[in-house]
């Protein structure tokens, strides 16, 4: 018997209806877990919004980079403290660069708007299906973030959902152009290397406008691992790399396929410059040092300061190429018995450095006298070699060139330069705190007798200088030289009257100026001005002087020292080296030759040169001061006054006041002195004029000098009627 047809259909239709509720039901779980996801991501999204809101955007542009220290011209000597970055605008960066960075890093960088969606998704689906992160989805403006503040620097979820968020506000707050140009000037290039101008530079030596499309290339193609894949360490991964770029540049349709094979094939040069070079030498080292005193921690980690220099690089690059055309030709001569540097130079592997060199060295020190600035400054021949700066940081015997400062105290105590002085050997007993047997000889082995207080100094008598220093006193004579800006003597003897005291070019050029300074000490010093990125100035080095003598002795002690130019130990400056700027100076040479000394000054100049080895040993024979150092002395100081380095207006003198005085007393004359023939006529400054008469000699003694008056001018009248009278 048959079914009926409505029997037949009852189970088809409980079938669909409940297929109809299962439908139900899943739109409604897919629309409240849509409707839930929405919500999650809105709340999300709005969380992570807020985050990225307490982060300051113009930080972006705030880059450590290096300090630039410049001359007083404001031309570059070189960079120092912050990252080793130097900004420049996107109008600098090849062109070349920028796309193969796109192509590398972000190739919809134009078209999204901080999040590549499609990156994202292409990412998900190839890390779901290897189980790992093998590929990442980060913009260009992604990583900006990442690179712009630390606390985003890890690889934490929330890192990279606040990452987002900040992208999408660098977006809205910077124009495309702006943010490439943020991240070729932060990115890391290698150990010490940041931006692009300085990759260019260290990898190619050549300014980022300049890099070429294989150069380009390379250079984006290591930035995802910089040290892994650096052309220095791994030439062929670099290579791989550049080739990698290439590639993508063409797919995305940069490049062409003809450029890309020439790029390709294109020979690269690395030029190998190191990241951080030695710029400036002992001379930016000194710079260094001191700004470590002036400068604050951060401000030194921050960088991006413009230090101006008292230095001049002219005549700076002249102190060095001095020393080492000097240097060389002693080295050179017939005889020498100490290694050479060019000998040196051949063992020396390019990277060990020093402490004490076995070849010969010098240094120099230059001031300007009218403020104290430091023009040049040479520490030694090779600061690669050895960064031990001989000019700031030596100490060595000054040998004569002391004398200057014990003939000042002589004269400050009453003497004066026509004033006989025995040179004799010192007898035993005769020099106060000296050794019963101390008795030091001349130079020349001779003795002259009664010399002039003047012709001691000019033929830098031994005996002649202990007997005046004697006189004035060891305490008035140390107390001269500490405020000349020597260190006090560890001892205290006699023997510091003829050079057994410690110096370096520095405490030396210092001390030597207060006699064209009219007897004033200007403190030395190298940082002019600070300025930092906003263009204000927050540090200013002040001139600070003080008197150390008289400008009447500075004034007698000129006189003699010029002489010491003209006829004296430092007399080849004239003859033989050409020199013809009016000025004075002192060499100097300590026991066994072992250092050679010339310290000397015109009105606006005052230059120190040691010349010596490091380990202290006799150079040459006969290797006097004059010989060894006045050379050096004598090409800085020709070039300092082609600078413009010389006293254009004549200083003006004190009035001088001629008396009559007695060689032995060193006082006024009396009719005695003449009938002894120790009276001769002296011009003095009158605050200098003996106010007692000899005693050495009887005889009859005139009124002493009046200050002469100083005369009214006469006018044009007066003058005429005087024709008259």
């Amino acid at each position: 018997m048959k079914k009926q047809p409505s029997e037949a259909r009852k189970p088809a239709k409980r079938t669909l209806s409940r297929w109809q509720s299962f439908k139900r039901l899943l739109l409604i779980t897919v629309m409240g877990g849509s409707l839930l996801c929405t919500l999650t991501a809105a709340v999300v999204i709005g969380i992570y919004s807020n985050l990225a809101k307490d982060y300051d955007l113009t930080k972006l542009g705030q880059m450590p980079e290096r300090t630039i220290v410049m001359d007083y011209k404001g031309e570059v000597l070189g960079r120092m403290h912050g990252e080793n970055r130097i900004i420049v605008p996107l109008s600098e960066v090849s062109p070349w660069f920028v796309k193969a960075l796109l192509a590398r890093e972000d190739a919809r960088f134009y078209s999204h708007g901080g999040i590549d969606f499609k990156g994202v998704l292409r990412a998900t689906v190839r890390n779901l299906k290897d189980m790992r992160v093998v590929q990442g989805a980060s913009t260009l403006t992604m990583q900006l973030a990442r690179n712009s503040y630390p606390d985003l620097d890890d690889r934490s979820l929330h890192r990279k959902l606040v990452e987002m968020m900040l992208a999408r506000r660098i977006e809205k707050a910077c124009t495309k152009d702006q943010i490439i140009e943020h991240y070729v000037n932060r990115i890391f290039y290698g150990p010490g290397i940041y931006g692009v101008q300085r990759a260019s530079q260290v990898y190619f030596g050549k300014h980022a406008s300049q890099l070429n499309l294989s150069e380009a290339a390379m250079i984006a193609g290591i930035i995802r691992s910089p040290v892994r894949f650096s052309p220095f360490r791994n030439y062929e991964g670099a290579l791989k790399e550049r080739d990698d770029v290439l590639k993508r540049m063409l797919e995305t349709k940069m490049i062409t396929p003809e450029e890309e094979i020439a790029a390709r094939y294109a020979d690269i040069a690395l030029h190998a410059q190191p990241a951080f070079q030695s710029q400036g030498g002992y001379a930016l080292d000194a710079v260094r040092r001191d700004l470590d005193l002036i400068l604050e921690q951060q401000e030194i980690e921050d960088g991006g300061l413009q230090v101006f220099t008292t230095l001049s690089k002219e005549l700076q690059d002249a102190a060095d190429e001095a020393v080492e055309k000097r240097l060389s030709a002693i080295e050179n001569q017939r005889g020498y018995k100490h290694p050479k540097k060019a000998d040196f130079d051949k063992t020396w592997d390019g990277t060990q450095e020093i402490s004490s060199t076995p070849y010969l060295q010098s240094a120099v020190m230059v001031l300007d006298n009218q403020t104290g600035g430091i023009l040049a400054v040479v520490g030694g021949r090779d600061y690669r070699q050895s960064k031990y700066n001989r000019a700031t940081q030596g100490e060595r015997q000054i040998g004569s060139t002391v004398k200057p400062f014990v003939y000042a105290a002589g004269v400050a105590s009453g003497f004066v330069p026509g004033t006989y002085i025995n040179d004799a050997p010192i007898q035993p007993g005769e020099i106060d705190g000296s050794d019963p047997g101390w008795s030091p000889q001349n130079s020349d082995g001779k003795f002259l007798g009664l010399a002039t207080l003047t012709e001691g100094l000019v033929r830098s008598r031994n005996t002649m200088t202990v007997r005046l220093g004697n006189f004035a006193g060891l305490n008035r004579v140390i107390e001269l030289l500490t405020n000349a800006g020597f260190n006090k003597p560890a001892e205290r003897t006699p023997q510091i009257f003829i050079g057994n005291l410690g110096g370096n070019p520095r405490q030396l050029t210092s001390a030597i100026s207060i006699f064209p300074n009219q007897g004033v000490r200007r403190r030395p010093f190298l940082i002019d001005r600070i300025i930092d990125k906003a263009g204000n100035v927050i540090y200013q080095t002040p001139v600070l002087e003080s008197e150390v003598i008289t400008p009447s002795v500075a004034l007698l002690m000129r006189n003699i020292l010029s002489q010491v130019l003209d006829r004296g130990t430092a007399a080849a400056l004239r003859s033989t080296y050409g020199f013809k700027e009016p000025g004075g100076g002192k060499t100097g040479t300590t026991n066994d030759y072992k250092d050679a000394w010339f310290a000397g000054y015109t009105d606006r100049v005052s230059c120190g040169v040691w010349v010596g080895l490091d380990k202290p040993q006799t150079i040459v024979d006969e290797g006097y001061g004059g010989t060894l150092a006045l050379p050096i002395w004598a090409d800085v100081m020709k070039k300092a006054v082609a600078l413009g380095y010389k006293t254009e207006v004549p200083k003006v003198l004190l009035p001088l006041t001629k008396v009559t005085l007695c060689r032995v007393s060193s006082q006024l004359a009396t009719d005695g002195c003449g009938h002894a023939n120790t009276a001769y006529e002296e011009a003095l400054p009158y605050d200098l004029v003996p106010q007692g008469f000899c005693m050495e000699h009887q005889g009859y003694a005139a009124p002493p000098p009046q200050r002469m008056q100083q005369q009214p001018q006469r006018g044009l009248f007066d003058r005429i009627r005087g024709w008259f009278r």
